[in-house]
């Protein structure tokens, strides 16, 4: 299989859907699998809190829609962001990457831009925290920037990196991959960016 070729398709079906234009089979939200670990990023929140849920799109007829030969899930309705951590499979290299999956902001392609990602990295021996950052948000500015996602990456790093120990991971080598929406803030939620939270504000709340 082709993964730009799923890429490509995946697009066109994600702007339906944000548009309303497409159908979805509705569950309870998507959860961590056997093996990962879900923590809520800020205090006092509790993971599988709210009406958060998951679901499969699909065709008029109510079948499965596919993506390069599989159907795929998106999560909607994220009010409390989490962070899924996935050990790597292989030999350990200390190295870990998050994971900012797309959706233009208002749902979450949880595993063509999340889970399938975190499977090949853990796969090359490197540990990956996939972020359900807050969905949907009030976009703001000329490029519709969306000021809760932005906090809850540079949380999800900042979380990451002070909880290394607990992983296994070394600090300095977390990196980020970000798709779509996910891939827009990815440099300003490791570099501090102007509009979301700063290093003095993230050491106080963690």
């Amino acid at each position: 299989m082709r993964h730009g070729g799923r890429m490509a398709e995946v697009v066109g079906v994600l702007m339906a859907l944000v548009a309303g234009g497409a159908g979805r089979s509705v569950g309870r939200g998507l959860g961590p699998g056997a093996g990962h670990v879900q923590v809520a990023i800020w205090p006092g929140e509790v993971v599988g809190a709210g009406s958060e849920r998951a679901a499969t799109v699909v065709d008029s007829t109510g079948a499965p829609k596919l993506v390069g030969g599989k159907p795929w899930r998106y999560v909607e309705r994220v009010a409390v962001a989490t962070l899924t951590v996935s050990q790597q499979t292989a030999g350990g290299t200390g190295a870990a990457v998050v994971v900012f999956p797309g959706g233009g902001y208002n749902i979450l392609a949880i595993d063509l831009e999340g889970t399938e990602a975190c499977d090949w990295l853990t796969s090359l021996g490197i540990t990956c925290a996939l972020l359900k950052y807050r969905v949907p948000c009030v976009k703001t500015g000329p490029y519709r920037d969306c000021r809760t996602a932005l906090a809850d990456a540079q949380r999800a790093v900042g979380l990451l990196r002070a909880e290394a120990g607990r992983w296994g991971i070394d600090p300095h080598r977390i990196g980020v991959l970000g798709f779509s929406a996910g891939g827009t803030w990815w440099r300003r939620s490791v570099r501090g960016g102007r509009g979301g939270c700063t290093r003095g504000w993230m050491r106080r709340t963690l």
